[in-house]
């Protein structure tokens, strides 16, 4: 049996003087150890004592609307695929799927 490792995932904010993100960087231990910029990101976390997700949604003041929506988009379909892979449940990927696509085309990702 391998030795067990552990991982580590940072994400660091800067924060103007009203608390606002205006730079957000991140890195991981393993695949990107140098801080990379983004100008979003959406975390979940599932606490089991309480059986409720937590989450995290931070983004900064240059992130325009059209790359948010890009964002919800994406994160959608990867919510969606992740469920199927979790569960194997077919039928509810397409309804994630679908939702996503509901999405896209009211967005204007798609047409």
């Amino acid at each position: 049996m391998g030795t067990a490792r552990t991982s580590e995932i940072v994400i660091r904010v800067g924060l103007d003087a009203a608390g606002v993100p205006e730079h957000i960087k991140w890195s991981a231990s393993e695949g990107q150890p140098e801080p990379k910029p983004c100008k979003a990101f959406l975390l979940s976390l599932w606490d089991e004592q309480e059986a409720h997700a937590l989450a995290i949604d931070l983004w900064t003041k240059e992130m325009r609307v059209d790359e948010m929506n890009r964002l919800i988009h994406q994160t959608l379909l990867t919510l969606a695929e992740t469920h199927r892979k979790a569960t194997h449940n077919k039928e509810l990927l397409a309804i994630l799927v679908d939702c996503a696509e509901a999405f896209a085309r009211k967005t204007g990702i798609i047409s």
